[in-house]
């Protein structure tokens, strides 16, 4: 099975100078756990994560202040479409973490995260039997 297979097309962005709190609420409402940052001026795109937003809070920082771009990983892994689950989930172990943007010819086609690698490997969950 193939990155594109598993991939949210469904992509959350944000930019560089929303704050985290709002950030922090608009992946809470998509119930996502990253969002891409599009930042031209830094590099491009980079990705923001709940433990990005999680280490900041539990520094002690106002997440109403603080901004994505002082959070972002702008020192990004992509995958392409193409990979298979297989080389995705080998990347993420290799690099800890648990998500990847997947590029498509340079542009975000989407995100594949661990839980969407799992919901492809592990058997649809079967209804528990009546007692």
């Amino acid at each position: 099975m193939l990155v594109r297979d598993a991939m949210s097309t469904v992509i959350l962005t944000v930019g560089p100078a929303h704050t985290l709190r709002q950030a922090a609420a608009l992946m809470s409402a998509r119930r996502v756990g990253a969002a891409v940052v599009l930042d031209p001026d830094a590099g491009g795109i980079g990705i923001l994560t709940e433990r990005d937003i999680l280490n900041s809070v539990g520094l002690g920082q106002n997440p109403d202040t603080e901004r994505t771009h002082a959070h972002t990983t702008t020192d990004v892994v992509f995958a392409a479409p193409t990979w298979t689950l297989e080389e995705a989930a080998g990347a993420m172990a290799h690099g800890g973490f648990r998500h990847l943007v997947v590029l498509d010819h340079g542009e975000v086609a989407g995100i594949v995260s661990v839980r969407d690698i799992i919901r492809c490997w592990a058997p649809a969950r079967e209804p528990a039997p009546a007692l």
